[in-house]
């Protein structure tokens, strides 16, 4: 569990599921401030290039990650607070209702906008949001927390990681 592999049996009967449409990648490449060129290289065409109206970095994924710079001579750790944006459609059979478990990184508070989701029918969609205030971690470690939806009637439940991580540097200062 947690650890990437999918359960082929559950993942045909998920629950809830993270849609996203091809305009949501466009808007991801949009922040990237590639040239035309390289634009269509990821998105196969150049024909969305100048479509980058509603550039955003915040896909509609099930995982969550918020990274913290730091200054290591002066140990200064800022806080960070990060905001996503997720919406989730019901594909049960029918009406559910879920409930937030959420599970906190380390040196992290996370705030959930809905503590419940209530959805009347298959196939509607609802949205909420999800915040990481935290402060950088002192040891530079990676830790690791989750949000998960647990149906009322425990038929299902969608666990999403959530991450808070310090960049690293890869090509120097």
């Amino acid at each position: 569990m947690g650890a990437g592999f999918i359960d082929p049996n559950q993942a045909l009967d998920s629950g809830l599921i993270y849609d996203t449409s091809p305009q949501d990648y466009v808007n991801l490449i949009c922040t990237m401030n590639f040239t035309e060129e390289q634009f269509k290289i990821f998105a196969r065409s150049s024909a969305n290039f100048h479509n980058c109206s509603n550039p955003s970095a915040d896909l509609n994924y099930p995982s969550f990650i918020a990274l913290w710079e730091s200054d290591l001579e002066r140990k200064n750790f800022p806080r960070l607070v990060k905001k996503f944006t997720r919406m989730v459609m019901n594909v049960g059979s029918g009406a559910a209702k879920y409930t937030a478990k959420v599970e906190t990184p380390r040196n992290a508070r996370i705030s959930v906008s809905l503590q419940g989701l209530a959805f009347g029918r298959k196939y509607e969609k609802r949205s909420y949001s999800l915040s990481i205030h935290c402060r950088g971690d002192p040891k530079f470690c990676v830790n690791y927390g989750s949000i998960t939806w647990v149906e009322k009637n425990g038929n299902h439940t969608v666990r999403s990681p959530i991450s808070v991580s310090p960049i690293i540097q890869v090509w120097g200062s």
